[in-house]
């Protein structure tokens, strides 16, 4: 399995993400779930993994704009929903590696997930 760098090349910890890879000489892929949809299936895996509550965003810009109507009564289902609709609502970076999934980056957790 190689390692994938899910997120958006924008935004500054999906950088420091991408840098902390290249100095360690990890081989990637970077998946611009703007430009390149993250599928519902990846999505279901990621919540099924790490928590629908971990993998939506909820502290984003992109989320606080919802109506109140989208933010109440959130389960699996309604936020796999937003997040397909809307990717920008995923928690970023997102991190597909042989031994597992990172979300979010945290160096000292990567390389505890590496060594």
């Amino acid at each position: 399995m190689p390692i994938t760098l899910y997120g958006i090349p924008n935004c500054d910890t999906v950088k420091k993400a991408h840098t902390w890879l290249t100095t360690k000489s990890l081989e990637h892929e970077f998946h611009d779930f703007k430009k390149s949809w993250v599928d519902e299936a990846h999505l279901s895996r990621w919540c099924d993994v790490l928590g629908w509550e971990k993998v939506l965003n909820k502290a984003g810009t992109t989320f606080k704009k919802l109506a109140d109507s989208d933010k109440t009564n959130l389960n699996r289902t309604k936020a796999i929903a937003l997040m397909l609709a809307q990717p920008s609502m995923i928690k970023r970076p997102i991190l597909e590696h042989p031994g597992g999934l990172l979300i979010g980056f945290k160096a000292d957790e990567w390389s505890a997930a590496f060594s």
